[in-house]
């Protein structure tokens, strides 16, 4: 834990990490200037570095704290009271894009380092991602089994959907389009309805 940071007032602490999420979403992680992020957060660079020993600790806190944030915000009460698989996803799904409404450079700083390739913070990144995969079906331990057709593999579904969203902004960042909320919840819809139809018994598909 960064202590020095995490003393600071957290309108401060909001600021430089509004500031760090804006910079590396807009730059790869190479031509991300932590000069620009200084001046956006309204502090000096050796400040920044007081708080944050390098770019890559800060780079990494900022991938974290928006990883927690998603957490926090997903795991409340109501959550925890749902049982139906489907209803679980388009729940965990709603909450993100709220997240991301809010907060204007949040996805595009998800997106980008979740496709960072060749970068000097790729092997941190991966070792999250696959950590995340790993504990995901915690999220699911009170799911109802009964609505589903015999020998399906939640875990499976969960990366499909998972992989189809990831390569739906990614190939809308490749192509250089923007990331409409509206559109991809709307997607996102339609790709739940569909796996449900597949994969639950026929009394339960609607």
């Amino acid at each position: 834990m960064n202590e020095q940071f995490h003393n600071l007032p957290m309108e401060k602490q909001q600021r430089i990490l509004n500031a760090s999420m804006e910079v590396f979403a807009m730059n790869d992680y190479r031509h991300a200037s932590t000069d620009d992020i200084a001046a956006k957060a309204g502090i000096s660079k050796g400040l920044l570095f007081y708080y944050f020993h390098n770019k890559k600790s800060l780079y990494l806190y900022t991938y974290e704290y928006c990883r927690q944030i998603t957490l926090e915000q997903i795991l409340d009460s109501r959550f925890d009271e749902l049982t139906d698989y489907f209803e679980i996803l388009e729940y965990a799904a709603k909450k993100k894009w709220k997240i991301i409404s809010e907060n204007p450079y949040f996805l595009d700083f998800a997106v980008r380092s979740f496709y960072s390739s060749r970068e000097e913070i790729s092997d941190e990144l991966q070792k999250n991602t696959e950590d995340i995969l790993d504990h995901m079906p915690q999220y699911f331990k009170k799911v109802n089994m009964e609505k589903f057709r015999d020998g399906t593999d939640i875990g499976r579904i969960t990366r499909m959907l998972l992989w189809m969203t990831d390569g739906y902004m990614n190939d809308k960042r490749r192509q250089g389009l923007p990331i409409l909320v509206e559109e991809i919840q709307k997607d996102f819809h339609e790709w739940v309805t569909m796996f449900r139809k597949l994969v639950y018994k026929e009394e339960y598909q609607q």
